[in-house]
């Protein structure tokens, strides 16, 4: 095996579970999500000598990723009716305390406009820093640090009744 190959197994194997994670929460879609990962690898096989730096590399595969969904959504529009039944259909089918909390947060996060919920994935997913995800998505500091905070309480006001719901 030659140190190339090599190189990109190791990256596959400590990143997948990460891209794989991001891309369900940007998705919504385990089938999607796991096309997104595929693709984010081709492209990076491809592209892997141009990743001089290991350090970033995680960063340069979600950036891949990022693109990929994008051109995801140039290809074809989908219809949110389908999405919106199938969340219903989800919901209703879990018992669980937690697993109800985690899809009402699922469903909240998608509610968040993009520009508000990448940045708050990339902090809450990956645990970047403000500037990292400024970096990632070409944007300032305090850019970012104003979409997160606009982000939490977005969240906040959108689990505000869910809570209400459940205490009652």
């Amino acid at each position: 095996m030659n140190s190339r190959q090599r190189r990109f197994e190791a990256l596959v194997g400590a990143l997948s579970t990460d891209l794989y994670r991001y891309g369900l929460w940007l998705t919504n879609d385990a089938s999607i999500a796991d096309d997104l990962v595929q693709e984010t690898f081709l492209r990076a096989w491809k592209y892997l000598d141009d990743l001089k730096d290991e350090k970033s590399a995680r960063a340069w595969l979600i950036t891949i990723l990022r693109r990929e969904n994008a051109r995801r959504f140039e290809r074809k529009q989908f219809d949110m009716t389908d999405y919106e039944e199938a969340q219903l259909q989800d919901l209703r089918s879990h018992d669980s305390e937690t697993e109800l909390s985690h899809l009402e947060l699922q469903r909240a996060m998608a509610q968040l406009s993009v520009e508000y919920r990448e940045p708050l994935l990339l902090q809450v997913l990956f645990g970047y820093s403000g500037e990292e995800i400024g970096q990632l998505l070409s944007l300032n500091t305090n850019t970012v640090m104003t979409r997160l905070f606009r982000a939490r309480n977005q969240l906040r006001t959108l689990l505000s009744p869910a809570q209400d719901r459940r205490a009652q």
